[in-house]
Order: C-alpha cells, then structure tokens, then sequence
C-alpha cells in the first residue's frame, strides 16, 4: 500500500525500544516533550528482553536452581531420572520476558508515548517512514531524533546461519532439545555464559578462543580462576584458534582450524562479536555513515554529526551494556529537552557476567595498575571462610580489593563467586566518593550483619591492610 497521509509530528523520535529508548523516551516525556517511539519487533523490550539479556540470565538461572536441588542431600534424591531439557529450561525465561514485555508498555501509556511498531528509514533529515504491518507506510515527523535500535550477532559470509545446526545467540535459544555436543566459537562474555550454561545441562562443550586468555580485560586472577573452573565443570577451552571453515551436514557442524584440528559438534554456536543494526535506517539522508560494525560517532552529550539526530546504546560502542544504555539515552534526552545535561555516565562501571560462578569487576586491574606505576596492595576474601557461604554452600569465590599503599584509596574491586553482581555495588557506593571518603578503612570501620556475604570486605580490607606492616 502506499504511503499514509502525514499528519504525525513529535518533538522527539525515538527509533528502538530497548533500554537505551526506553531511558531517552522517558526523560523526554518527563521534560514536556511530545515523544514517539517506534521499534521493528512487535514487543517492546528490545533484543535485551527478547533474545540477550533476560533469555540467558533466566536460563542461568533455571539450570542453577536445578543444580542446587540435585547437589541438595535432602532434595536431590526427588530428582533422581528426572530430565530437564533445554526447551523446559527455557520456560522461566518466556514468563519472565512477558511479565517486563507488559510492565514496560504500561510505561509508555501511563507516560503518553506513542508507541509503533514497525522499521523506520529516514527520508529526509526531519522524517522516517515506517512500514508498518501488512506492508502500510505511514510517515513521522520529528525536530529530534534518538537512534537506539541495538545490535544483532555478528554473521561472517562464509558460515551458513540458515543450517540448523548453526545458531547465534538469538537463535539458539530455539533448540528443541539440550545438544550432546556442542561447540562455541567465541570465548567473550556470551561464549563463556552459554559454556557454563550448556556444560551445567551435561552438554560436551568445546570453546574455542582467538585469543591467548579468556576476557583479558578482567584482572589476571580472576580469569585465572575463571578458566579453573571452566576446565574443572568439563569444559575443553582451545586458545589461540581461528577457523578456515565451517562444514555442515544433516548430522552436525565440524569446525576446520588454520591449526588443522577439527572440532565436531552437534550444534555450533557462533558467539564471535556483534553489529549495530543501523544498515537498513536511511542514514545517508542524514548525510551520515555507520562504520564495519554498523557503530555510529557521538560526541559528550550523544548526538551525531547530524545536529537533529543523537545515538545511544549499543551502536555507540563502549560500554554496550543494558544497564549503560538506558543512562544513555536519559542523559541525550535531558541535552534534548534542557539544552544541556551535567551529568554523565560514572568513570567506573561494572561489569557482571554470569558464568558458574559468576563475575564482576569495578575499576583498574593489577596489570593496569603494574603499567601505571601505582603503588598498590591487595586485600583478599576467600568465600570458602564466610560463614554465609559455608551455610548457602556456595564456598567457591574470592574478592579482591585493590587500594593505594599510601592513600588507602580503592582503585579496583574484583569479585568471582556467588552473587558478585550483586556484592560488586557496595564497593562501588565507597568508590564513587572523592577523597577520604573513598579509602579501604571504610570497610573496617563499619560494622556488616552477620553472617552475609557483604562481610567479605570487612574480611578483605583487613587483609590488605595487614599487608601494610
């Protein structure tokens, strides 16, 4: 059908619902502004509800739980011949994805947000075309414009992703059943998630790395320990490895290395990098272009070369990171409607990544620190000595505090263990303080509940400290 009559104009349009829309559509609403948000996927949520963020961390979790009810002397034999596949697993996260898909909607009516579903295609500096269902197009006009329309995993040409038994971390969340073997080509944060989850379900898992060391921008020990257990739960981890080509049949994928090994596997997960979506957008009617991984140039405030047009999210690069790009699009928002925004995202954002056992990290790392000249010390708790781990049985982890040897400020917060992504935030509270307010005497001055797992500062800063003399 042809295009819609135009009768749409807003003072700012946001194109992609995801987290980084979802902050700058609010803040916009919230500043007086009348805001439209239109997004391709017929829910909104974005990729981090629908295929990234929730999916995974709900099957994390599914598989964990499962775990701790087999490993449990009092649950453990209820379970015995019980089988929980990949698709029963999966379950938790569907429920999980509509209870934020409706709780999110609820956001936009409550706020006046038009919502559209639909791709948009700029056609001139102040307009998109939506095509809409059934191949209607209807045209919005706007004075601004925020592009947050997320990434999708990076697919080489030469690896056939129509195969069944090749997935991407969207797809594989289709299987139909838990794969005896399985190969991961990629060893990032989505590679080590799914080894753990896949290894956990009793999947054979190979996981192949480019590179000489697992996450090198994590702190040295902790990839250390990560690697540990890795190996330890099972599985096989080849570094330094590119592939030459991928062979699919009817019966599986087989992996051919420049190394000449060759990995078989019934499923192979390609967990190598990812694109911003910003190919199919119009931006040349915007006189902009997007480089080799579809990312955009921003400047401070978000906004591009284009002076009606900001960008925020995971096409900006650096930090891609949910819980980031929502702060994003507020901060372009608040530029938008006040003209001007002093606030920023913090110097020091943490990381969480949720393999068995999970990580996360805040700051600078030893080797940073090394490079630097920076005279530091180290404080360590080891989980296995707090009494909440030894109650939760949960007695594989460390943290790490890094703090100047004269100062006694904190410049680095490591944590492998059982809720570091949540235990990561406390050290982040004393971090994000200026001078005598951010130093590791803090932790021993303060009195933590017993037993808890907070406790491990109290534990850690007394053994940095005890270093000192």
């Amino acid at each position: 059908m042809g295009t819609v009559a135009d009768d749409a104009r807003f003072d700012v349009l946001v194109i992609g619902a995801g987290p980084g829309g979802e902050g700058a559509a609010m803040r916009a609403t919230k500043g007086g502004a009348r805001v439209a948000i239109v997004d391709r996927l017929r829910q909104v949520g974005g990729r981090c509800a629908h295929s990234t963020t929730i999916p995974s961390k709900s099957l994390r979790h599914s598989v964990g739980a499962l775990l701790d009810m087999r490993r449990s002397p009092l649950l453990g034999g209820l379970l015995e011949g019980v089988q929980f596949g990949f698709p029963q697993l999966l379950k938790n996260a569907e429920s999980v994805i509509q209870r934020q898909v409706s709780m999110r909607r609820e956001f936009y009516q409550r706020n006046h947000v038009v919502l559209v579903h639909g791709h948009a295609r700029f056609t001139e500096p102040d307009a998109v075309e939506v095509e809409l269902d059934g191949g209607r197009r209807r045209i919005f006009r706007a004075d601004k414009f925020v592009l947050a329309p997320g990434s999708r995993p990076y697919h080489p040409e030469d690896v056939d992703f129509e195969h069944a038994c090749i997935k991407d971390s969207d797809t594989i969340l289709t299987l139909t059943q838990t794969p005896d073997v399985l190969t991961i080509y990629g060893a990032g944060v989505v590679g080590c998630e799914y080894a753990c989850i896949f290894r956990n379900l009793g999947a054979k898992v190979n996981l192949i790395n480019s590179r000489s060391q697992l996450l090198s921008f994590l702190d040295d020990e902790i990839v250390d320990a990560l690697a540990y257990h890795l190996r330890d739960q099972g599985v096989l981890i080849r570094h330094n490895e590119e592939y030459s080509r991928v062979e699919a049949d009817a019966d599986g994928v087989t992996v051919h290395l420049k190394s000449g090994k060759k990995i078989r596997s019934d499923i192979l997960l390609w967990a190598q990098g990812r694109t911003g979506n910003t190919d199919d957008l119009g931006l040349r009617a915007l006189g902009l272009e997007a480089d080799g991984r579809g990312l955009l140039e921003v400047d401070e405030f978000y906004r591009t070369r284009a002076p009606n047009v900001y960008a925020v999210g995971d096409v900006v690069g650096y930090p891609s990171l949910a819980s980031a790009s929502y702060d994003q699009g507020r901060f372009a928002a608040e530029h938008i409607v006040e003209g001007a925004c002093n606030v920023r995202l913090v110097r020091n954002i943490p990381t969480g990544i949720y393999t068995s056992p999970e990580i996360s990290s805040l700051g600078r790392t030893e080797r940073e620190l090394t490079a630097e000249g920076v005279p530091y010390e180290v404080g360590h708790a080891q989980f296995r000595s707090l009494a909440r781990a030894q109650i939760t049985g949960q007695t594989v982890g460390v943290l790490k505090i890094l703090f100047h040897r004269e100062t006694l400020e904190i410049l680095g917060i490591h944590c492998f263990g059982d809720q570091a992504s949540e235990i990561i935030h406390i050290g982040q509270a004393i971090m994000s303080n200026s001078g005598e307010g951010n130093t590791i005497r803090y932790f021993t001055n303060t009195t933590f509940n017993y037993p808890t797992m907070a406790e491990a500062y109290r534990v850690a800063a007394l053994n940095g400290l005890n270093r000192l003399y």
